[in-house]
């Protein structure tokens, strides 16, 4: 059982918390109310990053003691929105936000993942006719192994998880959030992920 705290109680980190409770952790969730975030992620060992990226940098900085020496799993994309609500365009084109949390917080081991998908596949993705991919970006080696448990516990098969490196190759994966207004459009809110096939 590992302790975490999941920062943002809407679809996607309510979704996580529940999963993550049925597989047996014990889990926070952190709304807004003040003190909330640092209260849970104090006593937690991994902290979820769930809150909308276009505001993550600036809530998780103020969190820097809370975070030392914690495993921050980021799950949110930096977008700018289109008059549709759907994501149009990146924060923080020729980065990310991952990148731009681990900059922030130098003593905070953070890890990319689950951020390729609509919300619904992060905790069932055997539910896809197709396999799914998930994806890690990282710098520390036993973070990484951590999230990768943490993955196979939410249902994630370990052939199914691909560790991309370190924390600069999640700009391509949070550039992925781009295809995903497009195939909305397309094809409707049904849960879809990536998949990389060979």
């Amino acid at each position: 059982m590992t302790t975490i705290a999941v920062l943002g109680n809407g679809r996607v980190g309510g979704n996580l918390a529940a999963a993550l409770t049925r597989a047996g952790h014990e889990v926070t969730v952190a709304d807004r109310t003040p003190g909330a975030a640092a209260d849970a992620a104090r006593t937690a060992r991994i902290v979820i990053n769930a809150t909308p990226g276009n505001g993550s940098l600036d809530r998780l900085a103020a969190l820097r003691d809370e975070l030392r020496d914690k495993i921050l799993v980021d799950v949110s994309n930096a977008t700018t929105d289109g008059p549709d609500g759907l994501p149009a365009d990146l924060l923080h084109p020729g980065s990310s936000l991952a990148e731009q949390l681990q900059e922030a917080l130098p003593e905070t081991h953070v890890v990319k993942t689950l951020n390729t998908m609509l919300f619904p596949v992060m905790t069932a993705p055997a539910t896809l006719t197709q396999t799914p991919t998930v994806f890690l970006s990282g710098e520390d080696p036993e973070a990484k192994q951590t999230v990768r448990a943490l993955l196979t516990d939410l249902g994630w098969q370990q052939e199914w998880i691909t560790d991309l490196g370190g924390i600069r190759t999640a700009r391509a994966t949070e550039a992925a959030i781009l295809f995903v207004p497009h195939v909305i459009r397309s094809s409707g809110f049904t849960p879809f992920a990536i998949s990389i096939t060979r």
